[in-house]
């Protein structure tokens, strides 16, 4: 009887697609990958309804998702300048802690909100504002576990928009992109305590943030700042690997770098494109090509701004300088085809791309989103709808944008505009969670 009962609940356990969490920047595993089945195919009308929407401020932070719980970051100028963090369940869109700190921005431009999503971690919530307050939230109630400023307590040279880069994890260290000094463009604190363990490189922050990978059997950071890109010890900050990769006019580089195989693909606004081999049996990196048009409008290879790229089958799918979607050919830049119907044309366009199975999902700055395919022959459209209306605070031009990253968790979509928080199903008819 009991072998009986095992084998029901192994063929059970087979057939069931279960739920998967959002809980950091670009998804479980940081890879702009959505691993979540019983998807639908198509949109059911010209807009997408939601389950349910929160109002909030403004910002650039993109929604995680983790445990049940929906996190986000924003901006009100009233009664004071603050920064705030919000806890809502994810099933009712009920607001479940908030938590708002004074926060003066001085000197950054693009002051809508802050930038870097909440990373989630172990029954913790860690937030990054815009001026450097780092802190960790117990993730069920909203008290502080610890805090921090690091802008003050690293010297931090702000970069013109702020702090940016979204922190990662690697074991019990908490990486951060800051730009300190001295030797503290990168930092490595105590997820628990919040007491520093490392700090590392003289270089200028920029808005990438950093991954972690496998290389040579070990475990490193890679991370694209001001002026290269670089492989470290994620446990002690030491320089396993360096690249240059210097700005062309101002360090603008937002894109994370992109890990596929044995490669690391970069691309920035004003100097275009970086393929980096990694030697797998030795902590080394090597150049590939470099490509780098003659302006942002007479682009070569990619010169992507917010969007990360993706690479699938030795082909690299990004949005260029003002919103054509390209393929390239992984091993030499080359153009393979560019698409316009993603996004209207402008400087800065931009549209998020997401992988689930042999699909992309597309959210852009008009607040669409989108259900297609990519292949070396081309973009194929299989349907678009209306989520969100796009905002002014984001950027005071065409209409308004939408910039943040999505989340897709529970086969749900959660996106953000300057005013409002929405969730909608994407489930198939008929699925059961």
């Amino acid at each position: 009887m009991r072998g009986s009962w095992i084998g029901v609940m192994l063929l059970v356990c087979g057939t069931v697609a279960w739920a998967d969490d959002w809980p950091q920047w670009r998804g479980p595993q940081r890879d702009g990958v959505w691993r979540e089945s019983g998807l639908v195919d198509s949109f059911a009308g010209a807009e997408i309804p939601a389950v349910w929407r929160a109002p909030i401020g403004s910002g650039y932070s993109g929604p995680t998702v983790a445990d049940g719980r929906v996190f986000v970051t924003d901006r009100v100028l009233e009664p004071s300048q603050r920064e705030r963090v919000h806890c809502f369940d994810a099933k009712s869109g009920k607001s479940l802690w908030s938590f708002a700190y004074d926060c003066p921005y001085r000197g950054v431009d693009y002051d809508a909100g802050p930038r870097a999503s909440v990373l989630v971690d172990d029954g913790r919530a860690y937030a990054l504002g815009t001026m450097g307050h780092l802190h960790c939230f117990d993730a069920a109630t909203g008290k502080i576990v610890w805090q921090r400023d690091l802008a003050a307590d690293f010297a931090v040279r702000m970069p013109m928009w702020g702090i940016a880069a979204s922190p990662v994890i690697e074991g019990d260290v908490l990486i951060a992109q800051i730009g300190g000094a001295p030797d503290a463009c990168l930092v490595g604190l105590d997820k628990r305590s919040g007491k520093e363990i490392w700090r590392a490189l003289p270089d200028p922050a920029s808005y990438s943030a950093p991954i972690v990978i496998d290389q040579a059997g070990k475990r490193v950071l890679v991370c694209y700042t001001g002026e290269r890109v670089v492989g470290l010890d994620p446990q002690t900050g030491r320089l396993y690997w360096s690249s240059p990769f210097p700005p062309a006019r101002m360090i603008i580089g937002v894109a994370t770098p992109v890990h596929y195989r044995n490669y690391i693909f970069v691309t920035d606004f004003f100097s275009g494109s970086l393929l980096l081999r990694l030697d797998p049996d030795a902590l080394q990196a090597s150049e590939v090509w470099k490509r780098r048009g003659e302006s942002e409008q007479k682009t070569d290879a990619l010169h992507s701004i917010i969007a990360t790229p993706l690479i699938i089958d030795d082909h690299i799918y990004g949005m260029d300088s003002y919103g054509e979607l390209r393929c390239l050919q992984l091993a030499t830049g080359d153009r393979v085809w560019e698409d316009l119907t993603v996004v209207p044309r402008a400087r800065w366009a931009m549209a998020h791309l997401v992988r689930n199975d042999d699909k992309v999902w597309i959210f852009n700055e008009k607040g669409e989103l989108i259900i297609g395919r990519l292949s070396p022959q081309g973009f194929t459209e299989i349907d678009r709808a209306k989520l969100i209306k796009p905002t002014l605070e984001q950027l005071r031009r065409r209409g308004g944008v939408c910039w943040s990253h999505p989340a897709f968790a529970d086969r749900n979509i959660f996106v953000r505009n300057d005013e409002e928080i929405v969730c909608a199903d994407l489930a198939a008819p008929g699925h059961t969670p």
